[in-house]
């Protein structure tokens, strides 16, 4: 039984140590704050991607889904979506659109972060480290309530411990609730299709230029961020809604070529990953910590990630190479 659920255990801290830690949002000595991001972050991606795989929804889906998590983590739990004052920052000072009373710099910003870092890298480079069981789901129905509840409760430990509480109104509220549901609805309503498709003609990226695509993307999201103030949030904005368009079309496109497979996907989320291990050193951490003890857990979890992205390139290798001898044998 460990075995079998142990990828998912594995998801489960996965997310909340990428999505904050190696970001550098979050510092080593906050370490003990996994015990309300776990099962916030890690509850989430768990439910997205055993949700997604039960119903064949594929990455469009988990996408969706990741989307619709976002709303719930930062329009629901931390309201940070409709908090002017968020996190000691001034919001209305970026991109604020009055009546809907949003920035829509943050709004882009925060939502791109959810999807890609605390949801589809995580699940991304989890299932490369367990290639042979990557399109299955890995908890039954009890441990899918689990990871629900585990959510549930992650979400309400947040809010409580929230520093700058924040009431948007009954009505924000169940709009983002409404339109986190919808999401909900379409991803999980959209099945893949049991064969594929028409192939595009065309041999699609190899699994490095897939990762030099997704550094160079990375870069492309946080560099604008890291010069808000001097570039303009509005033209942020724009280029990081270019920059989804941009991404979402192109993979769209290559994963329709003939070639594109496991090591493409992996080069995605190594992308991802490293993208997130740079960005971890010039970050201040959001607590006040000592400098040395934040660049020592900077290069520890930066070590960390790249030898974790060495040991799913190995087991991708050999479970290629397992499958190549049952096709000659």
């Amino acid at each position: 039984m460990g075995k079998r659920i142990a990828p998912a255990l594995g998801l489960f801290f996965l997310s909340p140590l990428i999505g904050e830690f190696l970001l550098g949002n979050l510092p080593v000595t906050m370490l003990v704050a996994l015990i309300t991001l776990a099962p916030l972050y890690g509850g989430g991606a768990l439910l997205v991607r055993e949700l997604a795989r039960r119903r064949g929804v594929g990455w469009p889906g988990i996408v969706l889904l990741a989307v619709a998590y976002g709303l719930i983590e930062e329009g629901l739990v931390t309201r940070s979506l409709f908090n002017p004052g968020f996190a000691g920052m001034d919001l209305r000072s970026y991109a604020w659109i009055p009546g809907v009373e949003v920035s829509a710099w943050w709004t882009v910003f925060v939502l791109g972060v959810h999807v890609v870092g605390s949801i589809c890298v995580p699940i991304a480079v989890m299932e490369s480290l367990v290639p042979a069981r990557a399109s299955e789901p890995w908890l039954r129905r009890p441990g899918l309530v689990v990871a629900g509840v585990l959510l549930v409760l992650g979400a309400a430990a947040s809010a409580v411990f929230a520093t700058d509480p924040y009431d948007p109104g009954f009505g924000r509220l169940a709009g983002v609730a409404l339109l986190a549901g919808l999401l909900v609805f379409l991803a999980l309503r959209r099945r893949s299709p049991a064969t594929p498709g028409t192939i595009r003609s065309g041999r699609g990226p190899g699994g490095w230029a897939v990762l030099a695509f997704s550094l160079a993307a990375g870069a492309a999201f946080w560099l604008p961020v890291m010069n808000v103030d001097a570039l303009g949030a509005w033209l942020v904005t724009a280029i990081h809604l270019a920059l989804y368009a941009t991404v979402c079309l192109l993979v769209v496109r290559w994963s329709g070529q003939p070639g594109w497979g496991v090591w493409q996907r992996f080069g995605l989320a190594a992308g991802g990953v490293l993208t997130y291990a740079w960005h971890g050193f010039p970050q201040p951490p959001a607590v006040p910590t000592d400098p040395m003890a934040d660049l020592i857990g900077n290069l520890v979890f930066a070590v960390a990630a790249v030898a974790l992205l060495l040991t799913a390139a190995t087991r991708i290798r050999s479970h290629a190479a397992g499958r190549y001898v049952e096709r000659v044998a």
